[in-house]
């Protein structure tokens, strides 16, 4: 004999409540096993209490609801592991960003009177060919889009028996930091001609003098190098328009630990010889 009961005693039950079990209904996630149709009055059966229960312990993992459903409605048990391990995974990278965060903001709070233009120097960059992907991108997706475009050119070189010929780099237009989308161009110099294939083009990267700074880390947290740099920048008055640049000199393609990626990042200047 099936054994009901009602929304509030199946919220006491669940801890959930009545509020969110009628939006649980709403969006398909917890359906009642009985609904009056002339009253809404909802009834449920106490063996709907262990998928309250798995509910409300995702949701305290901050899983969204349609990550739920979908672990709910998974064909078997491995495939409902697989995504509730997926989701841990995001999570434990999402701990591990505000981690980072964190200790940078504990750094900042904590900085002294260091020589702020300790590390930086000027270089004059000439001329270059590469391989390279030019596109108009978000700021927001550029980590994403800088990691599939130098993946698509080291594949690219890769299979046209071509040699990188220094670090890959990128040159960023103003629009970017100014209007967080703008013309993003990622670079690999290369010895030997380039065969246009797919989103890859051969380039002459541009000569330039730059104020350069490295940065240790994932590009996500290069704020406070840029910053420095613009201090350095400014004091000396050297600033001059043009692009930014990157040199990925220990990245993805070298090793999977962010913490020890290192990015020069390069600020465009006037220098007299």
């Amino acid at each position: 004999m099936t054994a009901y009961l009602s929304i509030g005693d199946f919220s006491r039950a669940t801890h959930m409540t009545v509020k969110m079990l009628r939006h649980y209904h709403q969006v398909g996630l917890l359906e009642p096993a009985d609904v009056n149709v002339h009253t809404g009055y909802r009834r449920y059966t106490d063996d709907q209490i262990p998928t309250a229960q798995v509910i409300r312990r995702l949701r305290e993992l901050d899983m969204p609801l349609e990550q739920i459903q979908a672990v709910l409605t998974a064909p078997d048990v491995h495939a409902r592991q697989e995504r509730i391990a997926a989701h841990l995974r995001r999570s434990e990278e999402e701990l591990a960003r505000r981690q980072r965060t964190v200790g940078s903001l504990r750094d900042l709070l904590a900085a002294g009177s260091a020589d702020l233009d300790a590390g930086i120097e000027l270089r004059s960059v000439p001329a270059t060919p590469a391989a390279a992907i030019t596109e108009t991108v978000d700021a927001e997706d550029s980590v994403a889009w800088l990691r599939g475009a130098l993946g698509e050119l080291h594949a690219t070189l890769a299979a046209q028996s071509l040699t990188p010929d220094g670090p890959a780099g990128g040159i960023y237009a103003d629009d970017i930091f100014t209007h967080h989308r703008g013309q993003a161009t990622v670079f690999v110099p290369c010895v030997g001609p380039v065969r246009p294939i797919g989103r890859v083009a051969p380039v002459i990267t541009p000569p330039a003098e730059l104020a350069i700074i490295t940065h240790t880390g994932p590009s996500d947290e290069a704020d406070r190098a840029y910053g420095t740099l613009a201090a350095y920048v400014a004091r000396h008055a050297l600033a001059v328009d043009g692009p930014m640049r990157e040199y990925y000199v220990i990245g993805q393609t070298d090793t999977a630990d962010t913490t020890r990626w290192r990015t020069e990042i390069g600020w465009p200047i006037f220098q007299v010889n």
